[in-house]
């Protein structure tokens, strides 16, 4: 059964970007949220400081006394990707959808802290983006790694999470004092290039062949989200791509569902 802290949060956040759909506020438009949940004990936590970054923070870091990480994703509707298949830059749709959600994430885990704070749980909300060494471009609290652990998904080789719902959408956690019931991790790849399958759809559709199947040149990609952030500038920061996400056989879905194969943790 459920823990009452689980079904709390996951019917905020669902009611939360449900509201947020229907209030005419964004051009945006979101399919229903998933939700997981990782003990803020879990070791695999230790493990992100070799395999994204030796200043990686711990929960317990962000909040002395932390008990569990609630990792969410919001996946956009299909139109959102479609727009994003041309060559070129990202499209206006995807610019769009980016700077919006992000503004999303932030109301959303205020609006958490708010509803959990009346219930004795403190939080420790952390940005949806830009949360990174600028001179390294890794990041010292990763949304994708964090919502791996809390069973999310599981990563491309694009290095993005898959889930159940795809990979276009917007990734976001938070830190908490409550106990929550942790949410079992995938017990095979999503990607099916991981399955020996013909693929690398992602590969193909990389504009700046950044990214190859065992290899990734985070500075050239980066270049490329400077350039459409350039581009999209009235828009907010726009430091963003997608083409690597979008049309692909995992946007929206998990392409592997009915396959078993075992996982690895860092993408």
């Amino acid at each position: 059964m459920i823990s009452p802290v689980n079904d709390l949060i996951i019917r905020e956040v669902v009611s939360f970007v449900q509201n947020a759909r229907e209030s005419g506020a964004f051009r945006t438009r979101w399919r229903e949220p998933l939700v997981a949940f990782a003990d803020a004990r879990d070791p695999h936590f230790g493990r992100l400081r070799q395999c994204v970054s030796p200043d990686h923070a711990m929960p317990q870091d962000l909040m002395p006394g932390a008990d569990s990480v609630a990792a969410y994703f919001l996946p956009f509707e299909r139109d959102i990707a479609r727009s994003n298949r041309c060559s070129g830059h990202a499209s206006d749709q995807w610019a769009v959808a980016y700077v919006e959600t992000n503004a999303l994430i932030t109301s959303l885990n205020a609006h958490l802290t708010k509803i959990l704070q009346v219930r004795g749980i403190s939080t420790a909300e952390i940005p949806p983006t830009h949360n990174f060494d600028q001179d390294r471009l890794v990041s010292n609290w990763s949304h994708r790694h964090v919502a791996w652990i809390a069973g999310l998904g599981t990563f491309g080789v694009h290095r993005m999470l898959i889930t159940e719902k795809g990979c276009c959408g917007r990734l976001g956690s938070l830190v908490i004092s409550g106990e929550c019931e942790p949410t079992a991790r995938p017990g095979y790849e999503f990607c099916l290039h991981k399955h020996g399958r013909t693929c690398l759809a992602c590969v193909q559709k990389c504009p700046s062949g950044a990214l190859r199947v065992d290899s990734f040149d985070r500075r050239l990609c980066y270049s490329i989200l400077l350039e459409n952030a350039r581009v999209h500038k009235e828009k907010g920061l726009a430091d963003v791509c997608g083409k690597c996400l979008s049309t692909v056989p995992c946007s929206y879905t998990n392409p592997a569902r009915r396959q078993a194969l075992p996982h690895e943790c860092c993408g």
